[in-house]
């Protein structure tokens, strides 16, 4: 049976966790130094899901600024992209409006899962705000901690299955 290839994006503003996230997920490791992303990097990860196994080639977009010239030919040919904020930092989930344009400026027609990260630690805002954002775009919402590793399979296992939806 082949292994079908689907990229994916992990996208979000910088220091939310979204190595943290895919590191946890590819290696099944936490590392609390972190060292900001430098453009993109890239990732591969076997998903087993119900109709088969799909090969994720994962893309960790660099949230800084200063990258965002570079990023939208990074999006080309990505099937869905996560959405990722910090559950501490209110300021992340608003500019995932902008992280989305952005996204679709390149990719018109990409598939979304909105994901709230960081869980392990205390809130600042409650999740109604970003399950709203996450209905309105049509997406599922899901949220994570890297440290703990709680819900980071079940986020890529979602980002697979919207990658495959039609």
């Amino acid at each position: 049976m082949s292994t079908s290839l689907i990229k994916v994006v992990i996208a979000g503003d910088g220091s939310v966790g979204k190595t943290s996230l895919i590191r946890r997920y590819t290696e099944g490791k936490f590392d609390i130094s972190r060292t900001a992303t430098i453009g993109v990097d890239f990732h591969t990860h076997t998903v087993d899901l119900p109709d088969g196994q799909i090969r994720l080639s994962i893309w960790d977009m660099a949230g800084q600024e200063r990258f965002k010239i570079v990023r939208p030919g990074l999006y080309r040919g990505s099937q869905a992209t996560a959405l990722v904020y910090d559950v501490t930092a209110p300021a992340s989930l608003e500019h995932l409006h902008s992280w989305r344009e952005e996204i679709l400026a390149a990719v018109p027609d990409q598939k979304f899962i909105v994901v709230g990260n960081k869980i392990d630690l205390e809130r600042t805002q409650e999740p109604g705000p970003a399950r709203r954002f996450a209905e309105a775009i049509k997406a599922p919402y899901l949220e994570t901690s890297a440290l703990t590793g709680e819900g980071v399979t079940d986020m890529f296992i979602s980002l697979a299955q919207t990658a495959m939806r039609g």
